[in-house]
């Protein structure tokens, strides 16, 4: 039987890895429908796109869609404060998962990082694993979190600020990628967006992708589903 055409759910399309996200979808004939959650207009157009200009402080009632991809992130001196980024990564991804579920979704994609624990001593971190825990508690079909190393790509092209030290640490782990173990190892964000599109489809349960094995493939054996609590 041939499958039914998927409608999908983005938050986060301005970001490096989102970008990609996006372009894929569009560009996916099983996708029928692309619906963004965005602050802000984008600059690209398409049948398929269904852009959503949300308050993610007061969502509204959200499209179901089959998939939701979360890909939204901030720095903390983009942010500004500490609670500002912890109001981003946290609370923001975390409301539009639970607005999805209550649409309807089941199936969601995250863009995490490596290192991801709430029990972690450094704050970027925790606070991705705060977020991680909050999404393995919901009744969720399929959970597939990427944790990247540092991330590749082509900044400038989305008017990113320039980061000396984020430029720094990319080049010393590119020196040194060869030394590193493979989920230390740098990723681009183009492979992690690929990993997440051919995964999520998939998965039942948790799972989680390193950066060695979204470069290598799904099924390589970074590849770690969570057993059942």
């Amino acid at each position: 039987m041939p499958t039914p055409p998927r409608k999908v759910m983005l938050a986060g399309a301005t970001g490096l890895v989102g970008s990609h996200l996006l372009a894929a979808l569009l560009a996916d004939a099983s996708v029928c429908e692309v619906h963004v959650l965005s602050r802000r207009a984008l600059p690209c157009q398409h049948a398929k796109l269904h852009l959503h200009i949300v308050d993610f402080n007061a969502l509204p009632t959200l499209p179901p869609v089959d998939e939701l991809y979360l890909a939204m992130g901030t720095t903390i001196k983009v942010a500004g404060s500490k609670a500002a980024f912890r109001a981003v990564d946290l609370e923001a991804n975390l409301a539009v998962a639970k607005a999805a579920m209550q649409a309807g979704t089941t199936r969601i994609g995250i863009v995490s990082a490596v290192g991801a624990s709430s029990s972690s001593p450094v704050f970027y971190n925790r606070v991705k694993g705060e977020l991680e825990d909050a999404l393995r508690s919901l009744a969720l079909h399929a959970l597939l979190i990427a944790q990247p190393s540092i991330l590749l790509g082509n900044r400038a092209a989305l008017k990113q600020p320039f980061r000396l030290g984020e430029r720094l640490a990319i080049l010393i782990a590119r020196l040194i990628s060869p030394l590193l173990p493979g989920r230390y190892r740098p990723v681009n964000a183009a492979d992690v967006a690929r990993a997440l599109l051919q995964g999520l489809p998939l998965t039942t349960g948790v799972v989680t992708l390193s950066s060695d094995t979204m470069v290598d493939g799904i099924h390589a054996a970074g590849a770690h589903k969570e057993m059942a609590q």
